[in-house]
């Protein structure tokens, strides 16, 4: 059994991480059950949902990056709300040229929100709990290139980009959990 020995800095960052994981477990999950409602089509519950998740992000970043200082330099949780506002403002445009377009912008987005969430786990590995999100990141390197793919498509879907949240969810999740220890100061 390996025991973390956690500086004051580390607990109370990951005890706001833990806190913010769970948010975005729970969010997460809620997004993809009704975004898969509405995956068919680009009608105004899908077109809300899609802009709603980089938003989303958006605020987590901040909080996250308000929560780290303490521990490392939040410039990458900067250039992450940065790539999400601009991801929200792409979606909003693309969804006006269908599912194809949304795909490209959300993959694209995948790819570099996976890249920084990976780096910044990495950089985080001290303060335990960071594995699921290193390979998060990757996931959403390896989703995102997919979207982009997919968009090609003879009859592309939304299904896919709903489907995404889960596993993002679920690591959020385990990690979370993982941080308990480190939260405590443990």
């Amino acid at each position: 059994m390996s025991t973390i020995a956690a500086s004051p800095g580390i607990s109370g960052t990951a005890s706001a991480l833990r806190r913010l994981y769970f948010v975005r477990f729970a969010f997460a999950i809620v997004w993809a059950l009704a975004m898969f409602t509405t995956a068919s089509n680009l009608g105004p519950l899908a077109v809300t949902l899609l802009v709603l998740y980089p938003l989303f992000d958006v605020a987590a970043a901040v909080i996250d990056a308000r929560a780290s200082r303490a521990t490392g330099s939040p410039a990458l949780l900067y250039v992450n709300v940065a790539v999400s506002l601009i991801t929200a403002i792409g979606v909003a445009i693309a969804c006006a040229s269908g599912i194809p377009a949304v795909l490209r912008v959300w993959g694209a987005w995948a790819v570099v929100a996976g890249l920084v969430q990976l780096i910044v786990g990495v950089t985080r590995r001290k303060m335990g709990g960071q594995w699921p999100m290193i390979i998060s990141g990757g996931v959403s390197v390896l989703a995102g290139a997919s979207f982009v793919v997919g968009a090609a498509a003879a009859n592309p879907t939304l299904t896919n980009a709903a489907g995404y949240a889960i596993p993002g969810g679920v690591f959020f999740l385990i990690s979370a959990l993982r941080l308990g220890r480190a939260a405590k100061g443990n």
